[in-house]
Formats: C-alpha cells, sequence, structure tokens
C-alpha cells in the first residue's frame, strides 16, 4: 500500500531527472531540484526500549545531521510496499555443518513468506574457502528453492586442495557489495547467516563494511554458531565483527539460541524489513571530494531507538 503523497525512492529520482530542466514541484515535495543534486537514501527502523517497532511515525518526527549540522528531510513515506532486492549467504564452511540443514529449512520458509513475484529479487550464495553464487538475482522462488537446495558443504575435492583459506566471509560481503548491490535502486539488504569467524579473507572487516556502506546495503548478521565446531574456541569468536558490520551498515544483529530459533529471527528481520521509513535529503554542503560523511537520526520523542546507518559514501 502507498501512502497518499509520498513517492517510492526509485519513482523520486526517475521524476526529479525528467524535471530538472523546468525545476517543477515533486508531487508530496516541498522543494525543488536542479541539475546535479544528489539525494542522500536512509532506511530506518524505530522501536521502543521495549523493542516493540513504531510504525506510525511522521516525516516532521525525526531530526536529521550530517557531520553535525542540520539537514531538512526532502522526501519520506512509510512505505512497506517498496521493492526488496535481498541476498541470502550461508556460511558453508566445516563449523557449520551441524547447523547447515536448519539454515537452508528456515531460509525456504522465510522466502516463501517475504518474495513478492515481480517485485522483490533475491540472490543465494554461500561462502566457505571460496565465494560461489547459487542463484544470481531473481524473483522466481523455484529458482531460488532449488538453488537452495545446492547449498552445502565444500566436497572433499575442495577440501583436499592446500589452501590458508577457511571461510571467507569478508571477501563475500565485498564481493557481492561491489559486483551485485552497487548496481541495484531498490531498498538493498542482505542476511549474513554464520558463525562470524573469518579465516583467509583477502579483505579485512573495515573493507568489509565500507563496501556495504558504499552500496547503501543493511546487512543483518544471524549468528549460528555450533559450540563444538572449535574444540576448546566457541563460535562467540565472531560475534564481535557481525554486531559490528549489523551497527555500522543500519541493520540487525541476531543470535540463534534455544530460546530464540532461527525461525523467530526470520520473523523478526521480515517484520522489520516491511516497517522501515524511507527517506532522503540534499546535502547542505555540494560533494568536492569523495568521503564519507557521519549521519545521525533522531527522532523528537523520547525513550525511542531509531536504526539507521551513520555514515555514507559522497560520491563527488
Amino acid at each position: 500500500m502507498r501512502f497518499p503523497g509520498h513517492i517510492s525512492r526509485r519513482d523520486f529520482a526517475l521524476r526529479a531527472s525528467a524535471l530538472l530542466c523546468a525545476g517543477s514541484r515533486l508531487p508530496g515535495q516541498d522543494a525543488t531540484f536542479t541539475a546535479g543534486v544528489k539525494v542522500v537514501d536512509l532506511l530506518a527502523t524505530v522501536r521502543t526500549k521495549k523493542g516493540e517497532i513504531v510504525r506510525d511515525l511522521g516525516k516532521d518526527d525525526f531530526v536529521l545531521s550530517e557531520n553535525g549540522r542540520p539537514q531538512a528531510i526532502r522526501y519520506f513515506s512509510r512505505d512497506s510496499d517498496l521493492p526488496l532486492t535481498l541476498g541470502l549467504m550461508v556460511d558453508t564452511s566445516m563449523s557449520q555443518r551441524r547447523v547447515l540443514q536448519a539454515e537452508r529449512a528456515a531460509s525456504f520458509r522465510f522466502l516463501d513468506q517475504v518474495l513478492r513475484d515481480a517485485r522483490d529479487q533475491v540472490f543465494i550464495l554461500q561462502f566457505d574457502v571460496s565465494v560461489q553464487i547459487r542463484q544470481e538475482l531473481t524473483s522466481s522462488f523455484q529458482k531460488l528453492n532449488d538453488a537452495l537446495s545446492y547449498v552445502d558443504l565444500p566436497d572433499r575435492e575442495v577440501l583436499s586442495i592446500p589452501t590458508s583459506r577457511g571461510t571467507v566471509l569478508y571477501d563475500a560481503v565485498v564481493k557481492i557489495s561491489k559486483d551485485i548491490m552497487k548496481n541495484q535502486r531498490n531498498r538493498k539488504a542482505v542476511i549474513l547467516l554464520t558463525d562470524g569467524v573469518d579465516i583467509g579473507s583477502d579483505a579485512t572487516l573495515t573493507d568489509a563494511i565500507d563496501a556495504a556502506q558504499r552500496a547503501d546495503t543493511l546487512v543483518y548478521s544471524i549468528l549460528f554458531a555450533d559450540s563444538g565446531a572449535y574444540g576448546f574456541m566457541s563460535g562467540e569468536s565472531g560475534a564481535g565483527a557481525l554486531r559490528r558490520i549489523s551497527k555500522d551498515t543500519g541493520a540487525g544483529f541476531f543470535e540463534v539460541s534455544k530460546k530464540h530459533d532461527i525461525g523467530q529471527i526470520y520473523g523478526e528481520i521480515e517484520a522489520e524489513l516491511r516497517s522501515q521509513y524511507s527517506m532522503g535529503y540534499v546535502s547542505d554542503v555540494p560533494v568536492r571530494i569523495s568521503e564519507f560523511r557521519t549521519v545521525q537520526l533522531t527522532t523528537k520523542q523520547k525513550g525511542l531507538v531509531v536504526r539507521t546507518r551513520d555514515r555514507y559514501w559522497a560520491q563527488r
């Protein structure tokens, strides 16, 4: 359902481009735009301190700043029906061998509930000693269903090849950010199913975060660790990295436990993806050099927690 007087980010960009020369006013907007305008897009989720999602805020309920300077929100939508580009990234390293089947089963159910034919697109990728895309972006649940069946542990031939790599988690995030998400215009998010342990990536955690931020992609992390996979070491060693990449991209971190199973977590992610606020602004400082700029988004109402990215890549 679309809310009267609001337009999607994609529609906004297309209509702004068409009206540049005329300098016309866009429906639902309170400003005109000229050639060379660069709109900064933000996706935000608002919760109470008890964790309940808040869905009924308006544009004037938010306070936005960039590098400490107040900014005017130029377009705004509570439209939870905006098209979604989603990636499912599954850790298939040997440390996941005892939890992989549960991950696959929950992923089947999640995609069946979330995917809307002809509107949303999903890709499926697995990573272990290498990164392998099992299904390119598609709106076909049947193709995704088939692809999930092939998401599996590396075979003996692959494991027999001497390598310093074990789980190239950071390389996988960099790859999808640059090769897939950077070129998409819809809402963009990936779900990372892993114990968070990276062994042998060329990229660092910082590289992975930077790449996702430049691609405007939310990275939801689900820590699903087999406590016995590392002997005396616990999969908890990857929790810090997952918390950071999710927080810095404006997404959520979740951990599978006896009281919080993967099906419940998928349900929470689905609810969040359908309850986001979409907004955009034009910086008061033109981009003269490419750089990261910090963003702070809060609400005027006390006691609410806003989750969004805290910086963006200002491309010259």
